[in-house]
């Protein structure tokens, strides 16, 4: 397969974590698409801590997009300089308070590869500790709370977890068998 040809691109919108482009792309085919969106937005991380008593660290936070709350993995933007591996113990701490010595490769995932430029990384810690309080950002609104596994799974089946890149998470550790079950 060959990549398609951007004839013209122009910003129709350029915010700090947004920026959108009107492309006119040639696919291989030979086909002109005028109108081509494409979404620029920074790599984020997000991070499933488990607890030594077999507890998961989550957040619970309203969704604007879905219109909703859900039950999400702490995660954000990964700064500029800083490492996923950085930003995701970052993120732990000031969404909730915990940190953690060791962060596994969970994977890297494009969330919106058609239109999308941003890679969520993912991490597991295990052995993750309450060390302080959250210290969340102005529009940051979320409450910290914790579930077991399998409480967590249930979640997934419900809806109650509806992240997809998050319910990924969840479902490939419990694969790999570093979830606890029972």
């Amino acid at each position: 397969m060959k990549s398609w040809e951007v004839e013209d691109s122009r910003t129709l919108l350029e915010r700090r974590w947004l920026t959108l482009r009107e492309q006119r792309v040639r696919l291989p085919t030979g086909t002109v698409i005028d109108e081509f969106h494409v979404i620029e937005s920074p790599d984020w991380v997000a991070v499933l801590a488990l607890r030594e008593d077999g507890q998961l660290v989550l957040v619970r936070q309203y969704r604007h997009g879905a219109a909703r709350v859900g039950l999400e993995l702490p995660a954000g933007v990964i700064d500029e300089g800083e490492s996923p591996e950085q930003a995701g113990l970052r993120e732990l701490r000031e969404e909730t308070g915990y940190a953690a010595e060791e962060l596994r490769p969970l994977f890297r995932v494009s969330p919106e590869p058609a239109r999308g430029t941003a890679t969520a990384h993912v991490y597991f810690a295990p052995r993750a500790r309450r060390v302080g309080d959250p210290q969340l950002d102005a529009s940051e609104d979320l409450a910290v709370c914790t579930l077991h596994p399998e409480e967590l799974l249930s979640a997934i089946d419900d809806g109650r977890m509806f992240h997809g890149v998050h319910v990924g998470a969840v479902l490939l550790a419990h694969r790999r068998g570093w979830l606890p079950s029972g």
